[in-house]
């Protein structure tokens, strides 16, 4: 039951959001939006091993973020743009919220550089 004032959302937007709290994740992604890779290439830049890669890497790829390719011996990783959509889509439902509230710190701004230079000038 949905309760009134509240938008419907993809129930994969919670594994989404999991594999994105994660910074090692966060920079897979990163390495993968240059193109696909091995778990191997991944794991160079990290002081971990190899099955820690391919754990983050199952974590993001259940959340639909990545695919695994089969080649030959490897399974390259590589980005899906499918679901970070949808995380990107719930996020933009509140940019109307963010561009009212930059509007009002650009209100509290001005007032308050005015006020400095009203007292400036009076003195």
């Amino acid at each position: 039951m949905e309760q009134p004032g509240y938008t419907s959302v993809p129930s994969s937007l919670d594994a989404i959001f999991a594999a994105l709290a994660d910074p090692t994740r966060r920079a897979i992604l990163s390495r993968l939006s240059d193109g696909e890779a091995s778990v191997k290439d991944i794991a160079k830049p990290f002081e971990m091993s190899q099955p820690a890669v391919s754990r983050h890497l199952k974590v993001l790829e259940r959340a639909g973020l990545i695919s695994r390719g089969v080649d030959e011996q490897r399974r390259p990783a590589r980005l899906q743009a499918d679901n970070m959509a949808l995380a990107v889509n719930w996020l933009e439902e509140f940019r109307v919220f963010w561009g009212r509230s930059f509007d009002q710190l650009d209100d509290v701004l001005l007032e308050l550089k005015r006020a400095k230079k009203k007292e400036e000038d009076h003195d």
